[in-house]
């Protein structure tokens, strides 16, 4: 049963992501400022750092199947976020033993991930001619306020999660 555990969790991220506008008070979403919620992003991040050990790819399987997931139900175009979550989960995956797992590496590797994955995102919905707005407003309306937004989620994820994915590890092996 506890192997359903994290499938569920990240499904009900996903129809989250699709209802996070309406959540959110009006007054962010009537502004100039495009918020882009990657919290199943987020949490694949906490389960490359507590969950996967060395020698299981857990969070990058979770990365691929959820970013097709997503493609189908938020894109147009398949491949887009699979692909991008999984790469950026496996660059997660592989610097994770660099820093201790505390709340501040967590966050920095929210940051980047999220600044990566949007950035790669916005590329590729470039190069197709998707996104057609100039590269500074990019940074300061989208960008931005999408890392500073995804940053708050994961810190209201840590404390939720950090030590029940570490047991949840524990219980595994």
């Amino acid at each position: 049963m506890r192997r359903l555990f994290l499938p569920l969790i990240l499904l009900l991220l996903v129809v989250l992501e699709g209802v996070a506008l309406d959540i959110l008070p009006s007054n962010l979403i009537d502004g100039d400022l495009m918020i882009t919620p990657h919290w199943v992003l987020m949490f694949l991040v906490l389960v490359a750092i507590f969950y996967d050990s060395e020698e299981t790819y857990h969070s990058i399987l979770y990365a691929m199947v959820f970013g097709l997931l997503i493609d189908i139900a938020y894109t147009g175009i398949l491949g887009v976020y699979m692909f991008t979550y999984g790469g950026v989960i496996y660059i997660i995956h592989g610097l994770r033993n660099m820093l201790h797992s505390n709340i501040y590496t967590i966050l920095l590797f929210g940051i980047m991930g999220v600044a990566a994955a949007d950035f790669i995102i916005n590329i590729i919905f470039y190069v197709i001619g998707i996104m057609d707005a100039l590269w500074m407003d990019y940074l300061m309306y989208r960008l931005i306020p999408s890392i500073l937004a995804n940053s708050l989620f994961v810190l209201l994820f840590y404390p939720l999660f950090a030590k029940r994915l570490a047991k949840w590890r524990e219980q595994l092996s």
